[in-house]
């Protein structure tokens, strides 16, 4: 169902694409927009468990996409030195495809805006988090992409400096 990858040799493993959704804190969502055009979005999230939590408004283009089909993707770039002598980037980036879901349970939709919420400030009080969500609440929608197929890739650059770097 899905491609694969052309370039192996600068593939990365599950494991490294997972970590680079994990250290990662704005992605670009993909999705297909109106009159057949893609539509993609940059966004926080959350990743854990193989699935990928945002926030949104309860309405605009986003959530009519999403209603109106679930497959989307979600692209995050990991790092992307530019090397101008060499007219190329060094990069490392992950692409997850899925399915997204708009929350509706109450539960979930808490949950999920709470682990969002501690992603972006771990610090903060648990009092202080909730009121701050509360206040938000009523003007809030959580969509949940569930992760089918993840792939990462590398610079061929960087392939070859850690196979130098292995002994």
């Amino acid at each position: 169902m899905f491609r694969a990858m052309r370039r192996k040799r600068q593939q990365l493993s599950r494991a490294e694409a997972e970590a680079i959704l994990e250290r990662g804190t704005s992605g670009v969502l993909a999705v297909a927009g109106d009159d057949g055009y893609p539509y993609a979005v940059p966004l926080s999230y959350v990743y854990q468990d193989g699935k990928l939590w945002f926030h949104s408004a309860k309405s605009g283009h986003k959530l009519d996409a999403v209603r109106r089909e679930e497959k989307a993707s979600f692209c995050v770039i990991d790092q992307d030195q530019v090397v101008p002598e060499e007219y190329t980037t060094y990069f490392r980036s992950a692409i997850a495809f899925g399915r997204v879901r708009v929350l509706e349970d109450e539960g979930e939709v808490r949950a999920a805006i709470d682990l969002l919420a501690r992603r972006y400030h771990p610090g903060d009080s648990q009092e202080h988090r909730r009121e701050t969500i509360q206040k938000e609440y009523s003007a809030l929608c959580m969509l949940e992409l569930t992760v089918e197929h993840l792939t990462g890739k590398e610079a061929i650059e960087l392939v070859r400096a850690r196979d130098r770097a292995e002994p």
